[in-house]
């Protein structure tokens, strides 16, 4: 089967929330999603910064005037789907305190666990297997993904890029929910969303961002995966 972006479902209407709205990679999210039609809910854990986030957001080439709010993580649990940014340091401590929350939605973990030496990045261990299947263990009436790892904050960031060129890798065992993850990350100009297995397998993708660090470090540049013959 080739890769059909019109069998996917119509997203269109949804929202997005970002837990760690405020960080590189949630702040980034936000913005392609917001600049996609998308409206967004930014979440950190001051309401203030929340909210500030999402005024500066507005502003930004490409942003409707009312497509993003900001507030508290409680308050970004509220979207339909829920992006997973905060740093791996409190990811386990976050979902278990919003746990009650997110019940019912589609939570989309993008976190990496990785260390830093003075040889570079490099994966953690982390006891369930990966970022995205402690999420799942935390959050047992959830719908859990794993999506988005792989995607240059700065790239995401900056109005001045049309287009992020690559494909995002999208894991999960709700074989629905990772379809609707599929198609948000669609809705971003110059991205696709390939299925990539089962949560299971989600570690060697988190892994492998300690790769694409190595890279971005030789080449600077913003590399990204692009999945062949699809």
């Amino acid at each position: 089967m080739s890769y059909d972006q019109i069998a996917l479902p119509d997203v269109s209407g949804l929202s997005v929330g970002i837990l760690g709205g405020t960080g590189p990679q949630g702040r980034g999210l936000a913005y392609r999603f917001a600049r996609a039609g998308q409206r967004v809910l930014v979440g950190s854990r001051s309401t203030e910064r929340g909210e500030q986030a999402a005024q500066e957001l507005r502003e930004l080439p490409g942003v409707e005037a009312d497509a993003v709010r900001g507030g508290d993580n409680v308050f970004a649990c509220g979207a339909d789907v829920v992006v997973v940014a905060v740093p791996w340091d409190g990811h386990g401590a976050t979902l278990a305190e919003l746990a009650p929350h997110l019940s019912g939605r589609i939570v989309v973990d993008c976190v990496n666990p990785l260390g830093f030496d003075d040889k570079g990045p490099y994966p953690l261990r982390v006891e369930e297997g990966s970022a995205a299947e402690q999420a799942a263990a935390l959050l047992p009436e959830a719908r859990v993904c794993a999506a988005f790892h792989h995607v240059s904050a700065v790239l995401l960031a900056d109005p001045a890029v049309a287009e992020v060129d690559l494909d995002v890798l999208v894991l999960g065992d709700d074989r629905d929910a990772a379809l609707h993850v599929q198609a948000l990350a669609a809705r971003i100009a110059g991205m696709r969303g390939v299925f990539a297995g089962r949560l299971r397998n989600a570690g060697q993708v988190e892994a492998f961002t300690a790769n694409l660090i190595a890279i971005n470090k030789r080449y600077k540049a913003h590399a990204g995966i692009r999945v062949t013959d699809l």
